[in-house]
């Protein structure tokens, strides 16, 4: 598999690779029907877990999967320099001891003495939509188990469905009908998470995740590229472009602001406007977090 990127990318392998969203919405959209092996959905969570350094700022040693960065340490005074190196990337995923039971994150930031501080859940469906339901109970459980272990986890889930619009899948399976809105169980799905979203505080209902997204993908020309359908419609908080800006708030609230003496070890980091992985040209696309 490989991605269009200018050379960032040259195939694809296990370890985190540096991508942008549109590349890794295609490597999903483009998928086939067999999904054991994760490859439809990896690209995802190497783009979350890039966006969360650049944008983010936390430290590529801090996330699982390690993202493919280094941190050059600056001359005192100066700002740090953050680094492209694709032989950095690391693999797999986080296994934390929840309440209830043991479960693998995809990406997960950890802080030492502290443990797991941010994760984010990602989910993709490309048929059987009639099974959202066991999604629905699945995502309230994830959520649900972490949070009695680690009340203070920021949690995100993000989940991309596959637009199969009816008369033009290849499967029965459709999420799209003709008139061009989602079928009834994706709406019903939606519905479900706009109530799991928007957890405030470590005192707040357990069953909700700090953020969540959801999206409709749909494969688009030229072959191998991808496109979000406007859907869920402003101003759902499922939206996909205040995900992450979710995240970062809850983060810096519960771990930044209300624990000072802990500061040097949760704040995150800013980058030097002339750190060379800026100087790519995928670095474009991601609103880095530069130094003021």
């Amino acid at each position: 598999m490989c991605f269009p990127n200018g050379g960032i990318v040259a195939s694809y392998d296990n370890r985190c690779q540096w991508i942008a969203l549109d590349e890794a919405l295609s490597a999903f959209a483009s998928s086939g029907q067999l999904t054991q092996s994760q490859r439809h959905i990896k690209p995802l969570h190497w783009y979350v877990a890039c966006r969360l350094v650049i944008e983010g700022g936390f430290a590529p040693d801090e996330i699982v999967p390690r993202p493919p960065f280094s941190i050059r340490s600056p001359r005192k005074g100066r700002s740090l320099r953050l680094e492209y190196d694709p032989t950095m990337g690391g693999t797999g995923e986080s296994t934390i001891l929840g309440g209830l039971k043991a479960k693998d994150i995809d990406v997960v930031v950890s802080k030492p003495g502290i443990g797991p501080c941010l994760a984010v859940s990602v989910k993709g469906t490309l048929n059987a939509f009639r099974n959202l339901t066991n999604r629905m109970e699945e995502a309230v459980g994830d959520c649900t188990n972490l949070h009695i272990a680690y009340p203070n986890l920021v949690y995100g889930f993000l989940h991309v469905l596959r637009a199969n619009r009816e008369g033009e899948a290849v499967t029965s399976d459709v999420s799209v009908g003709a008139d061009g809105n989602p079928v009834d169980a994706v709406v019903r799905y939606r519905n479900v998470l706009s109530n799991l979203s928007g957890r405030r505080g470590v005192r707040d209902d357990v069953t909700r995740y700090e953020s969540l997204a959801l999206a409709l993908v749909e494969p688009a020309e030229p072959p191998n590229s991808a496109s979000l359908l406007d859907w869920p419609s402003e101003p759902s908080p499922l939206r996909l472009e205040s995900f992450f800006d979710r995240l970062y708030r809850e983060y810096d609230l519960r771990y930044v602001y209300a624990a000072p003496k802990l500061e040097k070890t949760t704040r995150r980091l800013f980058w030097a406007e002339d750190s060379p992985a800026l100087d790519q040209s995928i670095a474009e696309e991601f609103e880095a977090r530069l130094a003021p």
